[in-house]
Formats: structure tokens, C-alpha cells, sequence
């Protein structure tokens, strides 16, 4: 066999291997099996970042640029008392989470890029606090990462509370990929597990290692917009923001290498190659992968009966393309998806309700129901 069909051949199982790659994440279909109608309940938002339900009714929203609003029979109501909150960038005033025991203790989490402690710029930081009335009270700093910076991107802030009461939240790499995922001595690039009152669990898996962050979960995270907790196994699950593709959904384990910059199944925003690597040893393949990227922000599995033909299913939210995708799962595999919701708008949070609905928050609209036709 002479050389030139050597060449051919080589090139030829490279393109093969190349789209085998691609292809391996299931494409997006632009329909759905329902048919829904969409109806506003919060107008008039700008950056809706984060979202969560009061159990007497009504709503806590953040605004990315600093504001809490309180939102309850057709009132939006400014609530006092937040912090001094960095806003640069993909960095401002991000999510927020009720304790799982809010009836009794009144706990409400959120994170925001914050310009306190060492350094120029800001970096995320998580705190507790309880509501007053219309303000923030009993104010507790429970972490914040460093040092500040001021990249204005990769912030992450997602939260989480899994069955044990333990919380997680995520910080990006802070636009530092060289230097922040990979080393558990520096904050950025990670997952977080706190105990609620922001006490270092004595079992986390990098406790007692000289110059480790000790708050660290897991690590080699690019930028985590999303966090859930499985609703059969408890488990954490999360999603991330690869370059120009290789978003990465993620089911967060202990002391476990999720491997940015190291792996990746995306490249560079120009296009030029990232790393030649899409695995190496020590280091865990995610769940699922988007190729191109789709920006994912958000997510929820749907466990309502309101949404039959949705059970189980899990929806991620789309910055990039401006829709809720909806991936059905079966084993340890995404099997299919759905485009939902689609040209509304950069879909920022996506969460299902104590009533069954599922909501989403919109950029530049506001919070919206999905309300399937009978």
C-alpha cells in the first residue's frame, strides 16, 4: 500500500473518530411531545439569576445587579439589607436557596461576587441570612473564595442542599484555568460542601491536606450554572460551561477530578485546539456532554404529575440558543432531547414549583410558568 493511501486512510478514521466524537451527545430535536402555554408571573426583570418558592407563598428573586426582590400576589417588593455585591461581568448577585428546614429556622442562602478580603476585583462568596420584614437580617458570611480578581467571568454560584442537610455550591475557575481547577490549595474550579451554619464537615475529602481548601467536594470544574439533587438517589448532579463546546452535565462524587483544562471535549473560542486529551487517568468522563455548546444555566428534574409525559426527565436551561432543553434519561444515558420553550429568551434558571408547574427565568422578560394543554 503506497504512501498517499496510507495518508487517506489515516485521515480518513481520523474524520470518522472526530464525528463519532461529536455525535455522541444526541441531537436536539426542535419539538415536543406536549404542547404547553406559557404564562408570565414576574414582568419587567432584568437578569433573573435566582429563584426560589416561599412556603406561605410568593417568591424570593435575585437580580445579578444587587438587588432581592420580593414577589407575592402581584408585588414586587425591593427587600433591604444586601450586601455590597462586585458586579463585573458574568459576577454579581447569583443564587439563592431556603434551608431545607426554612419553616423552623428561616434560613435563606445566597452567593454573589463580593470585593471584600485580599485583592483587587471580587470572587464568589456564599452567606445566610433571614428575613426581617422587607430586609436581610442576622447576616452570615459562611465562605468566601480567593483571591479577589478582576476577570470578570466564571463566577459559578449555583446551590444546593442534598438529603443530609450538607450544603454545596460551585465557584468557576475565575478565567484562571492554568492555575485554579486542578489545585485544591487555591479556590475557583470547584465544588464546595458546607455544613449549613458554614462548619467545615470533618469528612470532606480534602480535611488534614497541608494548604488544602478544606470546603473542597470535588474539583476540575470550568464554570457550575447548575446544581439538583437527584430525586431518587440523592445524589448531586451538575452542569458546567465548556469553551466553544463540551458543556459537560456532572454527577458530583467525593474528593473526585472532573478534569478541566486537562480533558475536554470542546476548544477554544477561536477554534484552535484546547487539549488533545478527552480522558486521562484519575480523571472522570461526565455524565453527558453538548457539542456545540449550548451555554446551559440552570436545571430541574421534573417529578410533577402535571407533566406526565415529562416524569423523571431533566431540563436544563439554554443562554446560548434561548430555549429549555429537555433530556430524557434511561440508565446511565441520555437517550433523547427536546427543545422547549424556545425564542423567549437567554434562559437563565429553570426550577419546578411546590405547586407541580415548572418555571423559568427569562433575561430581559421575567419568570414564566409552563402550562401543558389538556
Amino acid at each position: 500500500m503506497n504512501r498517499i493511501n496510507l495518508l487517506f486512510i489515516a485521515i480518513f478514521s481520523s474524520l470518522i473518530a472526530c464525528a463519532q466524537q461529536i455525535e455522541s451527545s444526541v441531537k436536539a430535536k426542535d419539538a415536543t411531545s406536549v404542547t404547553y402555554t406559557v404564562e408570565d408571573v414576574v414582568t419587567e426583570l432584568n437578569i433573573p439569576w435566582g429563584m426560589v418558592f416561599l412556603p406561605e407563598g410568593g417568591m424570593l428573586i435575585t437580580e445579578k445587579s444587587g438587588e432581592i426582590i420580593h414577589f407575592k400576589d402581584g408585588v414586587k417588593t425591593e427587600i433591604q439589607g444586601v450586601p455590597e455585591v462586585y458586579v463585573r461581568g458574568q459576577g454579581g448577585l447569583l443564587d439563592l436557596e431556603l434551608h431545607p428546614d426554612y419553616k423552623n429556622n428561616g434560613w435563606i442562602y445566597f452567593t454573589f461576587a463580593s470585593s471584600k478580603g485580599k485583592g483587587d476585583g471580587g470572587f464568589t462568596a456564599i452567606m445566610r441570612a433571614k428575613l426581617d420584614g422587607a430586609s436581610l437580617a442576622q447576616n452570615e458570611l459562611l465562605y468566601k473564595g480567593g483571591p479577589n480578581t478582576k476577570k470578570g467571568q466564571h463566577f459559578g454560584g449555583r446551590i444546593e442542599f442534598d438529603n443530609d442537610g450538607y450544603l454545596y455550591f460551585s465557584i468557576g475557575d475565575r478565567g484562571n484555568r492554568d492555575e485554579n481547577p486542578q489545585d485544591i490549595t487555591r479556590d475557583g474550579g470547584k465544588i464546595y460542601r458546607l455544613h449549613a451554619d458554614g462548619r467545615i464537615p470533618v469528612d470532606n475529602p480534602f480535611v488534614g491536606k497541608t494548604g488544602a481548601k478544606s470546603a473542597v467536594y470535588s474539583y476540575g470544574h470550568r464554570n457550575p450554572q447548575g446544581l439538583v439533587k437527584h430525586y431518587k438517589t440523592g445524589e448531586i448532579w451538575e452542569h458546567e460551561h465548556g469553551p466553544k463546546g463540551g458543556d459537560e452535565i456532572n454527577i458530583i462524587q467525593k474528593g473526585k477530578n472532573f478534569g478541566w483544562p486537562v480533558i475536554s471535549y470542546g476548544v477554544n473560542y477561536d477554534g484552535t485546539s484546547l487539549t488533545d486529551k478527552t480522558s486521562n487517568s484519575g480523571m472522570e468522563q461526565p455524565f453527558f456532554y453538548w457539542v456545540p455548546s449550548i451555554a446551559p444555566s440552570g436545571m430541574t428534574f421534573v417529578t410533577s404529575d402535571i407533566y406526565p409525559d415529562w416524569k423523571g426527565n431533566l431540563l436544563v436551561g439554554s443562554l446560548k440558543f434561548k430555549y429549555i432543553e429537555r433530556l430524557v434519561i434511561e440508565g446511565n444515558k441520555v437517550v433523547k432531547r427536546e427543545i422547549i420553550l424556545k425564542d423567549l429568551g437567554r434562559v437563565r434558571n429553570v426550577r419546578q414549583g411546590p405547586d407541580g408547574y415548572i418555571y423559568a427565568a427569562i433575561e430581559g422578560e421575567g419568570i414564566v410558568k409552563i402550562i401543558p394543554n389538556k
